[in-house]
């Protein structure tokens, strides 16, 4: 089957203008001007033609950090997150997913983690992980950071440890250098990311860590990966000095988002080392200053996509920037092959957006799963 999307404004995230995309089955073969489907036809094989004309092509979402089996339990049993859903990923755009453990590493498991990257691919999206957890020494499938990474196909890096949390194990940078150590080793030997994500919290010593980690370590900064620096002012501050050390720093999603992107600009901060994420199905907790919890809400996927509608309307940005914080920028941190771009030999993982930045069609390789404001798709026991 030969699907064209014809007509739509190409971001690959870079703009190409109006461009025709040619799809083969799951990839992506051509992308060109006015592109005739009769020499496909006359091949025989059968064309299935998408109008895009009036509206911009981008990338699949690419979201680094989501919770795919639930997180949370800070205020006790009942305070677990729910697992995802392949619809929570598709009605944000979201075609790959990276899945990770946070605080409880008692009830969630590396093993159910596995177990639903590779459901959410059977079902149509792309999905990942990272093993270990907040703690230290970071638990693993087979005992060995390394051999995580090497043996397990969905294993890209090590998450979420946790820095400056009172939440966390409170490790020492010695500490930190073995993990992103070993992270690193697995990847070179396997082929991947060996990228260490690090959950920042909301303490006074925000990367202090990490930059130390840098100074005192032969660890390369891309391999250092934190997350949530969009805590505070003097966080964005200084996740703008770790990016021009060459790491990539990452924000989660919020409804100030516009604001926290300036900044980290207007800090200096390298933006192509810069990306955006979701938190989805992880708790929100709000604690007080003794560490008490005093609420609870849950993220979701879909606020990824809603920050992507935000920035591209406060007009502050190019829209080929700002696509790439949720699409090439995360593919290249965590080495996703075929992700994050419009090209070809690429993976078919398309969007529509109409002229007012609302989502008109989700393509998952090469597979339409999102359609005119309706997620076509369904999980596996949906009636």
């Amino acid at each position: 089957m030969i699907t064209i999307v014809k007509g739509a404004y190409v971001y690959a995230p870079e703009p190409l203008g109006s461009r025709d995309i040619v799809i083969l089955n799951d990839r992506i073969e051509k992308i060109s001007q006015e592109i005739d489907e009769k020499n496909y036809e006359t091949l025989g094989l059968d064309v299935c033609i998408i109008d895009g004309s009036g509206k911009m092509a981008v990338p699949g979402l690419v979201d680094p950090h989501v919770h795919l089996i639930g997180g949370g339990g800070e205020g006790g049993y009942h305070t677990r997150t729910p697992e995802t859903d392949i619809k929570d990923f598709v009605e944000a755009g979201i075609t790959t997913a990276v899945g990770l453990i946070g605080t409880d590493k008692t009830s969630r498991h590396l093993e159910s983690l596995y177990a639903k990257a590779k459901a959410l691919d059977a079902e149509g999206m792309t999905a990942y992980m990272y093993t270990g957890n907040y703690h230290v020494p970071v638990p693993t499938v087979t005992g060995d950071i390394q051999k995580d990474i090497y043996l397990l196909d969905k294993v890209i890096g090590t998450a979420e440890v946790a820095i400056s949390d009172h939440r966390s194990g409170q490790p020492n940078v010695h500490e930190l250098a073995k993990i992103a150590a070993d992270t690193r080793i697995g990847g070179l030997t396997s082929g991947k990311a060996g990228v260490t994500h690090f959950h920042v919290g909301p303490g006074e010593g925000r990367l202090e860590l990490l930059h130390a980690l840098l100074d005192q370590y032969d660890i390369p900064a891309e391999k250092v990966y934190p997350t949530h620096i969009n805590r505070t002012s003097a966080l964005i501050e200084d996740a703008a000095r770790l990016s021009n050390r060459g790491a990539y720093v990452d924000m989660t999603a919020d409804t100030d988002i516009v604001s926290h992107v300036l900044h980290f600009q207007q800090s200096g901060g390298d933006m192509q080392r810069l990306t955006l994420s979701s938190d989805g199905n992880g708790s929100l907790p709000v604690f007080d200053e003794t560490g008490r919890l005093t609420r609870l809400t849950v993220a979701r996927p879909k606020t990824l996509l809603e920050n992507v509608q935000l920035l591209l309307k406060s007009g502050e940005f190019n829209p080929g920037a700002i696509f790439s914080l949720v699409t090439k920028q995360p593919s290249d941190v965590l080495k996703l092959d075929k992700k994050g771009n419009l090209k070809s030999g690429y993976d078919a993982d398309i969007l529509l957006f109409d002229s007012e930045y609302h989502l008109d069609m989700v393509m998952a390789k090469g597979e339409i799963l999102f359609r005119d404001g309706r997620v076509t798709v369904k999980s596996t026991f949906d009636e």
